[in-house]
């Protein structure tokens, strides 16, 4: 097996490899926090308590195996990606407007 490895890029395909690791850390956390919302709300309205923790445990089985193949990859595409998940949790918490100040 061949590993990919980051440091041998040039300089423009590891500027490009981190924004589409910033873009995919993005999107990844908006459907993470997307189903955490949906959870949420099954679970306050007396949903099925299956289905609340099969969403749970296929969240976090997505957010860790993405991550877990970015780390792969060395620190900063995985430190990329993570910075994504964070930009998309504060802009969930804006959209909602609960923000804990």
């Amino acid at each position: 097996m061949i590993a990919w490895s980051f440091n041998n890029l040039p300089a423009w395909a590891m500027t490009l490899s981190l924004g589409a690791h910033l873009a995919a850390g993005i999107a990844l956390g908006a459907l993470y926090f997307r189903v955490v919302w949906r959870s949420a709300r099954l679970f306050a309205e007396g949903g099925r308590a299956a289905t609340v923790i099969i969403l749970t445990v296929g969240r976090l089985a997505i957010l860790g195996g993405l991550l877990a193949l970015a780390s792969l990859e060395g620190a900063a595409p995985l430190l990329i990606m993570a910075l994504g998940v964070l930009i998309a949790r504060s802009a969930a918490l804006r959209a909602r407007g609960e923000i804990a100040r």
